[in-house]
């Protein structure tokens, strides 16, 4: 009985090793609002308060096409690395992976 049971320990274990950790969207949400709210607005559709002054304006994020692995890329290494606006910012230097999945997590909440 012993032995059954930490082959299920060992199998858990390997399962959330490679399936991952679902992201959080509410620790997302945080991050956007203090991130990228003021471009993309509270809702994703390019609306924020500083979209007035940027040319291109942001993107909607709630027709957004990207994969998240797209999205990961522009959100860590910016706009300009993946031929988009150079307005948007590189965040990579200031958020976790974790950080990154979550964002990604919480904007495509917005879309439903």
């Amino acid at each position: 009985m012993k032995y059954f049971i930490y082959s299920l320990i060992l199998a858990a274990s390997c399962f959330l090793t490679t399936q991952g950790i679902a992201a959080d969207t509410a620790a997302g949400k945080a991050k956007y609002d203090m991130l990228c709210a003021s471009c993309h607005g509270a809702t994703g559709h390019g609306d924020g308060v500083a979209s007035a002054a940027l040319n291109p304006k942001p993107r909607d994020l709630t027709a957004s096409t990207k994969s998240d692995a797209e999205l990961k890329g522009v959100i860590k290494n910016g706009g300009a690395s993946a031929g988009l606006s150079p307005s948007m910012p590189a965040w990579g230097a200031m958020l976790q992976e974790a950080d990154i999945d979550n964002v990604i997590a919480y904007v495509r909440s917005l879309k439903k």
